[in-house]
């Protein structure tokens, strides 16, 4: 059963340049989603942490994306370590994922309106051990979840069934939170429910003193059509800034965005090169998980779908979404060294 997004995730990527971090304001409100209420109230600041007293930070619990084992994250882990977090990797090996295979002993499945549980109930068990081994090494204080891909929407199923006393900040990296659009011709959806029972019955993102949602989204391939339905040049340029900014429906108002250079795109805009065919394939990629294959993404998830309302959402330039096939120097993922340090504050206040 596939929880996520495809197979892309096996695909060498080919290098592109890095550019800075592209980060939108969270709306720092209140939202009501299925009747249930985030709960971002007001408190007092925390104690400010310098980089000085290191053993300061708060732990940060990794969570492994779909088809991903622990050892993939242990760079990311020793990254962390080495600017003062702690951390420990949720223990998952690529064999576990097979237990979801239990889905399609449930009629829901073939519905699509699969639940969590219990087919997920393993991988929450899991975060639920991690957990609770971080929270020895916070003595006393909230610990960080950091959500790889599908580990960042298993994150938001287990804060909505283990609750959220121990965590004060759900960073998510490439994942895609977003169900995808009924109704639109070749689109099936690949968690055959899990995301429409995550968007309807798990808290809505906040941005508050007691919790903090960060989603990080990376902009390294453009999609494109599988077969070009319309006259080249056709479409307007505002149009095609917007596609490339396909995650303003999710956050909201233009006056949200900090830090766009739309000159980058301007000159995208102009190039007369064709859609290559591994930019269609990721495309169709990208369109099972948004219901869009012109779209950019981090070469399996796409921008639109790693950002959730209410939450700091962020765009890193160049960056893939997988530890597998990546490179730190030519093709680095989230948590490559260089590109660690553009988010790793958000683990520090």
């Amino acid at each position: 059963m596939a929880i996520a997004t495809t197979s892309l995730i096996s695909m060498r990527p080919f290098p592109l340049p890095q550019k800075s971090p592209i980060e939108f304001k969270g709306t720092n409100r209140r939202l009501l989603l299925d009747g249930r209420q985030c709960k971002c109230m007001s408190d007092s600041v925390g104690t400010e942490v310098t980089a000085k007293n290191l053993g300061s930070y708060r732990p940060a619990v990794i969570l492994p994306g779909l088809g991903n084992n622990s050892s993939d994250y242990q760079q990311l882990a020793s990254s962390l370590e080495a600017r003062g977090v702690s951390s420990v990797v949720a223990k998952v090996s690529r064999p576990d994922w097979l237990r979801n295979g239990a889905g399609l002993l449930d009629g829901n499945y073939w519905k699509g309106t699969l639940r969590p549980r219990p087919v997920l109930d393993w991988y929450l068990e899991r975060i639920e051990k991690a957990v609770s081994e971080a929270s020895l090494l916070a003595n006393g204080r909230k610990i960080s979840l950091i959500g790889h891909s599908a580990g960042g929407w298993l994150a938001r199923v287990y804060l909505a069934e283990f609750g959220v006393d121990r965590v004060s900040l759900l960073l998510t990296l490439g994942t895609p939170h977003l169900p995808p659009p009924k109704g639109v011709p070749g689109v099936i959806d690949q968690t055959r429910g899990l995301l429409d029972y995550v968007e309807k019955f798990c808290p809505a993102a906040c941005y508050g003193p007691q919790l903090k949602y960060v989603c990080i989204a990376g902009r390294y391939l453009k999609g494109e059509r599988l077969f070009e339905n319309t006259v080249k040049g056709s479409t307007s340029k505002m149009e095609s800034i917007a596609g490339v900014n396909g995650n303003l429906m999710v956050v909201g108002n233009q006056e949200d965005i900090e830090g766009i250079d739309n000159s980058i795109y301007e000159e995208s805009l102009n190039e007369s090169t064709a859609p290559t065919l591994r930019a269609r394939f990721v495309g169709q990629g990208y369109k099972q998980v948004c219901g869009q294959a012109d779209v950019w993404g981090d070469g399996v998830v796409p921008e639109v779908s790693a950002h959730l309302e209410g939450a700091k959402n962020i765009i890193l330039e160049g960056v893939y979404h997988s530890p597998i096939g990546s490179n730190d120097i030519s093709t680095p993922w989230y948590g490559s060294s260089t590109i660690l340090d553009k988010w790793v504050h958000h683990l520090l206040d």
